[in-house]
């Protein structure tokens, strides 16, 4: 969910709240976010330890409360989150360790080798999430279903492909949707599972000793497909080589059928997360646009495993390749 900034404290509401739990004399620092209606800031008192604030306007409420939830369903299955230090969801403040700013993200220049540890810590988290049971998420959070799983898509097809000449003339943007309304179809009825639903780079912190994880922004746990955080932690802002992509795959997907079901998933969530980068940028945030090229790749990769776009690939690879090309201009540099 994507929420537009509508309300936000001063920095003197701040700092009440925070006297009132007992932290005083400090320094508060707005920490820059995406375009979420929640804020951050770090807060650093006068011994030099910090903290965070997370302040929920009175439109994400519930979303507060959810994370006070959604921790303890991870602390049962052994998935360490931040430590919630104080909340106060009635008026929207929380209060969280300070992990610092590092998270799986920027490791991205590391060798491969390097980073597989890391990402087989990811792979061992995501396993104890499925162990939730679903019973215990389905009344916090909508399920992942297949017209979810549109909607995204509308998204990306109004703000990104269709503007960018992206879906091929008329008959074959016609041909293009109707593929991927029959993938999101397709992914929503897999068997369900718990999932974290947005379990990405950015949203992991490297912690001791390593190669430990700890996993942020878990408010959003739901239902959904069994291989969709897998989905998203290979596939979204890292993308690791083939060779390391089977290797991570290795024992949990098992049958053709696994496969189809991960390369669905892997394919919307691609294209999902294209739409959203643009939808920060029009919304003023432009930090994620260097992401798009190497995801419309991704995403061509694994429509290109699916038998559904085998006919369209022709039609429409070559302009999303020279668009890859093309956007090494400054709007698509790493900001």
């Amino acid at each position: 969910m994507i929420e537009t900034p509508t309300s936000e404290p001063d920095l003197v509401a701040v700092a009440d709240w925070l006297n009132s739990r007992n932290r005083k004399g400090v320094r508060l620092d707005r920490l820059e976010g995406d375009v979420s209606a929640r804020r951050y800031y770090r807060a650093v008192g006068v011994d030099g330890e910090s903290v965070i604030v997370a302040f929920y306007p009175p439109e994400l409420r519930d979303s507060c409360r959810n994370f006070t939830v959604t921790a303890r369903l991870l602390d049962r299955v052994g998935v360490r989150s931040p430590e919630i230090l104080a909340a106060d969801c009635e008026t929207g403040f929380m209060m969280l360790e300070d992990l610092g700013a590092d998270t799986l993200y920027s490791m991205t220049k590391d060798p491969w080798d390097r980073l597989l540890p890391w990402l087989e810590s990811g792979k061992e988290i995501l396993q104890r999430i499925q162990e939730i049971p679903i019973e215990t998420v389905a009344d916090l959070n909508p399920a992942l279903d297949g017209a979810l799983f549109c909607r995204e898509l509308e998204q990306t097809w109004n703000l990104f492909l269709e503007p960018r000449g992206l879906v091929g003339d008329r008959v074959t943007a016609e041909q293009l949707r109707k593929a991927l309304d029959r993938l999101c179809e397709n992914l929503g009825s897999a068997p369900g599972t718990s999932c974290h639903r947005d379990f990405m780079a950015r949203n992991l912190v490297p912690a001791d000793p390593p190669p430990a994880l700890v996993v942020l922004d878990h408010q959003d746990l739901r239902k959904g497909p069994p291989f969709y955080d897998l989905a998203s932690l290979l596939n979204d802002s890292i993308f690791p080589p083939p060779e390391v992509e089977r290797e991570l795959l290795g024992d949990l997907i098992t049958t053709a059928k696994d496969l189809a079901t991960y390369h669905q998933a892997a394919a919307q969530r691609t294209l999902k997360a294209i739409g959203t980068f643009e939808l920060f940028s029009q919304r003023g945030s432009k930090r994620h646009l260097h992401l798009i090229p190497p995801t419309l790749v991704r995403a061509l990769y694994h429509l290109g495993e699916l038998p559904d776009f085998s006919g369209l690939l022709p039609a429409i690879g070559d302009s999303w390749r020279s668009f890859t090309i093309q956007s090494s201009g400054k709007d698509y540099k790493e900001i």
